[in-house]
């Protein structure tokens, strides 16, 4: 397969309309925890804001600044991150990751969806965008516990 009908792969038009439509893209005031994140290799960004209650997201806002593929991912984790649990978005973080490095099984219930981005398996460069949205998630989700315990 040639390299441009791999990026043609790449890029299909279901990542390209993740990317045009990121839910939650209204920043938090009283956010519990605001973490922003960068991937040196691109420069893009992603700065998430969670509100956690009774163990689940409460609310999330995000500002996405990143390619289409860091977009789409980030506009999964959006559509899904409301009423997880840490649990299972360090589970969708670890398992996309896995994903992309390993070519391992898709994320779990409700960041299944995230096995669109399973062609930019072969482009390490794109992994870092990839997971800035559930890195910064996690993040920001450690920073809230952290301060919880020290209470």
């Amino acid at each position: 397969m040639s390299g441009e009908s791999d990026l043609i792969k790449l890029y299909s038009s279901r990542i390209l309309a993740l990317a045009a439509d990121i839910p939650r893209q209204d920043r938090l005031s009283d956010a519990d925890a605001t973490v922003k994140k960068r991937a040196p290799l691109c420069g893009s960004t992603v700065t998430v804001d969670v509100k956690l209650e009774d163990g689940r997201v409460a609310d999330y806002g995000q500002e996405v600044r990143a390619c289409a593929l860091g977009q789409a991912s980030a506009s999964i984790v959006g559509a899904h991150v409301v009423g997880a649990t840490p649990d299972e978005i360090r589970a969708a973080r670890d398992a996309l990751a896995r994903m992309l490095k390993e070519d391992g099984p898709t994320p779990p219930a409700p960041f299944a969806d995230l096995e669109v981005l399973r062609p930019a398996r072969d482009y390490r460069n794109r992994h870092a965008s990839i997971l800035l949205a559930l890195d910064a998630t996690v993040e920001a989700l450690d920073d809230i516990a952290a301060r919880s315990n020290c209470a």
